[in-house]
């Protein structure tokens, strides 16, 4: 199946550009090592995190098969990774023998395409908050139902959090001192428990 879609495998160090905005919106990107993030530039240079990306999840796959010219974000590697990166056309349009394992691959895709769309539906649910107060509280609430647990870690570091809650940084930390002060929740780096 990986040589019926020419699928090739890459390494990226941490920081690395894996796809730059207005590159060809070709290929759709596993990853298999690491993670990587998908990222807005704005005019003004405001970075915003769109979401982070881990093993074996794919990116990159809504704007190669929307048939967009070029990307609207970069995705950067947010710490070592291997990618296998597809043509997104290849699965699209299956091969002349119309095999199982290709139909399969699309229905696979449809799906992810699917499960996508909830993620960045929750990423508007909590972007549109009109406090950083209230963006994080959301966030925060939103990562203990899905761990099920009111402890758990997020895959953010301050300055990615206040790029994916769409906040300033220094805000961000006031408010997380405040709420750790009124004894919200307790932290320590990423993990944090809801009391």
């Amino acid at each position: 199946m990986l040589g019926c879609l020419s699928a090739k495998e890459y390494s990226y160090k941490k920081g690395d550009t894996v796809f730059a905005e207005g590159d060809k919106a070709k290929y759709l990107g596993i990853v298999l090592k690491g993670s990587v993030q998908p990222v807005r530039v704005d005019y003004y240079g405001n970075r915003s995190i769109v979401a982070n990306i881990e093993p074996p999840q794919l990116f990159g796959e809504s704007f190669a098969c929307a048939g967009l010219k070029s990307l609207p974000v970069d995705v950067v590697a947010a710490e070592d990774t291997e990618i296998l990166l597809i043509d997104a056309q290849l699965i699209a349009h299956p091969c002349k023998n119309a095999c199982h394992f290709h139909c399969q691959t699309i229905s696979n895709l449809l799906l992810i395409v699917a499960k996508k769309n909830l993620v960045l539906n929750k990423k508007i649910e909590i972007t549109s908050k009109r406090t950083t107060r209230e963006k994080l509280m959301t966030y925060l609430l939103l990562q203990a139902k899905e761990a099920k647990s009111r402890t758990f870690t997020i895959p953010y570091d301050r300055q990615e959090l206040a790029d994916y809650l769409e906040v300033d940084r220094s805000g961000l930390s006031a408010q997380i001192s405040k709420l750790r002060n009124e004894k919200v929740f307790e932290c320590r780096r990423s993990t944090f428990t809801l009391l």
